[in-house]
């Protein structure tokens, strides 16, 4: 099955500096490997007009009949099941995180889950800007991502 990630709304290059926080420049964002914070699928630019990720998951069904899915970037166990955006800016020969949204599987409702795993491809669409115009972060549920299947 396919996991997409469309994003929108990107918050630009730079992060203004506020209270107890930074700022940071030339940022990036990128789906995280399962439990390999240095292995990043795709950065995107934070400028970017908008970014796209696809992960292949597999389905497999637990105890009580929910599917559950998981996959190389697909973070948790069973019943917690996540994916991370991390906000990363160049370092060296790789990236330095500062920031993450975690997008929870948990948060996507049984019937649409079953229909994407009926028709292979569950899409999470989000915006990546939070209230204050920084790279959205924290745990990420509906309304912020509206997740269907196809």
């Amino acid at each position: 099955m396919e996991l997409r990630i469309e994003a929108t709304e990107l918050p630009g290059r730079e992060c203004g500096a506020g209270p107890g926080f930074p700022g940071y420049r030339d940022i990036h964002v990128a789906v995280q490997r399962r439990g390999r914070p240095a292995e990043l699928l795709d950065p995107q630019p934070g400028d970017a007009p908008r970014a796209r990720w696809s992960l292949e998951c597999t389905v497999k069904r637990l105890p009580d009949g929910a599917a559950d899915l998981t996959g190389p970037y697909v973070q948790g166990g069973p019943g917690g099941r996540f994916v991370y955006l991390n906000w990363v800016t160049p370092d060296g020969d790789g990236w330095r995180l500062f920031r993450r949204a975690k997008l929870l599987l948990a948060a996507v409702d049984g019937a649409t889950v079953a229909a994407a795993v009926t028709g292979g491809l569950l899409v999470a669409r989000l915006g990546l800007t939070d209230a204050k115009g920084h790279p959205l972060c924290a745990a990420v549920r509906p309304p912020v991502v509206r997740w269907t299947a196809a």
